[in-house]
Order: C-alpha cells, then sequence, then structure tokens
C-alpha cells in the first residue's frame, strides 16, 4: 500500500507541475520545455518503436532512454536559481509508471547489493524548491548505475560546482550520462546488474552550457560563452580526484557519444565554444 501510494504523489506531482505551464505536458511533447532548449542531443522521439532512443520530457528534465540496457542514453536539464530551496531529497527511488505498456520497468531493488550507486542524473539537489519536482527525479529512468566513489566524491564536486554558478545569478543547460559497459563498483567489475537487465556504464560523462544571466536563451550564446564538460571513470578510486582533472571538450563528448550537443545555437558559434576546454577555477 505504501508503494501504491507513493507512485500516486509521483504521477500527481508530475501533473501538477505540468499543469503550471500548459506548453510543458509530461506526456512527451517537447513545446516549450526549457530543458530541451539548447536541443535534442540523440533527435529522440516518443514512438515505442524507438525502443533505444526514447524520449521522455517532464517539467524537470527531458531524456533519451535505452529499454535494453534500462537507463538513460542522456539527461538534460536546465539549471538557475530558481529551481533551488530546501525540498532536498523528499523523494523515493520508484520505476518509470510512464514507460510504455509491455516495457521493462526498473526497480530500486534492482540495484541493490550490486556494489553500484542509484546514480542520479538530473541531481536531486538542482530540483530542491518543492517536493514536486524534487520526487520525478528519483524516478529509476533518471538514474544510472555510478560506482560509489564517482557518484559520491568526483561527480559531486562538479554538481556542487554547478549550484554555485547557479546562486550568482548564471543559468546552465546540463546533459549527463553514461557510455560503454562495464564499471567497477565495491564489489568489482559488473558489466549489468538487475539480474542483466541494467548496464553498468564503464564512463560517465557530463556538457554543461554557462549563460551569464537566466532567461538569455539562445540569444544569449557567443564564441565567448563558456562550455564545461567531463568524461570519469565509472569506478572506484576517484573519490577524492577534484573533477578539473577530468575536463576536456564537448567536442571529445560528442566523439564519443556520437550525440551533437546544443544543436539549436548557430553553427559558426556552436563550432567554437564545443571545441573549447574549460580552464577557469
Amino acid at each position: 500500500m505504501r508503494r501504491i501510494a507513493y507512485l500516486l504523489i509521483l504521477t500527481i506531482a508530475i501533473s501538477l507541475v505540468a499543469c503550471r505551464n500548459p506548453d510543458i505536458p509530461s506526456g512527451g511533447e517537447t513545446k516549450g520545455n526549457i530543458n530541451l532548449l539548447m536541443g535534442n542531443p540523440s533527435q529522440a522521439t516518443t514512438s515505442a518503436g524507438n525502443a533505444e532512443n526514447y524520449l521522455i520530457v517532464r517539467p524537470q528534465y527531458a531524456l533519451s532512454y535505452s529499454k535494453n540496457k534500462g537507463i538513460p542514453n542522456w539527461v538534460a536539464w536546465e539549471l538557475n536559481a530558481s529551481w533551488l530551496g530546501d525540498a532536498h531529497r523528499v523523494g523515493k527511488f520508484a520505476p518509470d509508471e510512464e514507460l510504455p505498456a509491455g516495457w521493462e520497468r526498473i526497480k530500486p531493488s534492482d540495484y541493490t547489493g550490486s556494489g553500484f550507486d542509484r546514480g542520479h542524473m538530473t541531481n536531486s539537489e538542482d530540483r530542491s524548491r518543492s517536493p514536486e519536482d524534487n520526487i520525478p527525479t528519483f524516478v529509476m529512468t533518471n538514474i544510472i548505475p555510478q560506482s560509489p566513489d564517482n557518484n559520491q566524491g568526483v561527480w559531486v564536486q562538479l554538481e556542487n560546482y554547478c549550484r554555485v554558478l547557479a546562486r550568482s545569478g548564471k543559468e546552465l543547460f546540463i546533459i549527463s550520462g553514461g557510455h560503454g559497459q562495464g564499471g567497477i563498483g565495491k564489489n568489482g567489475l559488473r558489466a549489468t546488474v538487475g539480474k542483466g537487465k541494467v548496464v553498468v556504464p564503464a564512463l560517465t560523462w557530463k556538457v554543461i552550457l554557462v549563460l551569464d544571466k537566466s532567461n538569455a536563451g539562445v540569444a544569449g550564446v557567443d564564441k565567448n560563452t563558456r562550455t564545461i564538460a567531463v568524461i570519469i571513470p565509472n569506478k572506484q578510486g576517484v573519490r577524492d580526484d577534484p573533477w578539473q582533472q577530468y575536463r576536456t571538450s564537448v567536442k571529445e563528448v560528442e566523439k564519443l557519444t556520437g550525440y551533437q550537443f546544443f544543436t539549436s545555437v548557430p553553427a559558426e558559434i556552436r563550432d567554437v565554444i564545443n571545441a573549447k576546454v574549460d580552464n577557469l577555477n
């Protein structure tokens, strides 16, 4: 009964936030969704026939999901100070009941005892202004298996830094995911967890577009706009590594993943900012 009640709350939370803006529905349409303002990296669609690049759009984030891998290919979200508050970790991990009929619903218990964390892509604290925003970050389609040292250490450092930027008045467009197969958790190397239902990525990656002020939109992007990109091994032993150690260019993440980032930005600007390796802080 408690699980049913929680799933009901989750559904209501998604619906309530969607109702605040009629241009941001929860059913998968992209019109007006701020999280996809800078583009759809893999041209994911809401067709159930597109099972390895299935688009899920919520007010809190947008993602491309892989049915066979049981994890998102990428998750995209906007971050500025308006998303931040005191409603942190009010949610509980839960299956995504909005997946198409007949699809496997990955459960929180599929990670139990695996040696890997249930690693948020859209971070819980990045959606902490209300319970309605926080609860959807715990849906399992927003989760990948992350080594504890990655998830709790170097990854958290970068998440915290992004919130520092947001609180200073910046607006960020963030996309993250995993790549490859085979990570090293507390129990050693694993290719999958959950009896083979969930692929363990070998690497985690993140790309970030940093605008100088909120609500600047695509028009606020120029050749001097800051981009941050990292590729981090999904393994133990990286907990205390500074996130800056793993900086690369957005272009290198594109080569790794096959995705194209920030495609709403004019090509002559995008080519410049995606080729830069950040060297601030």
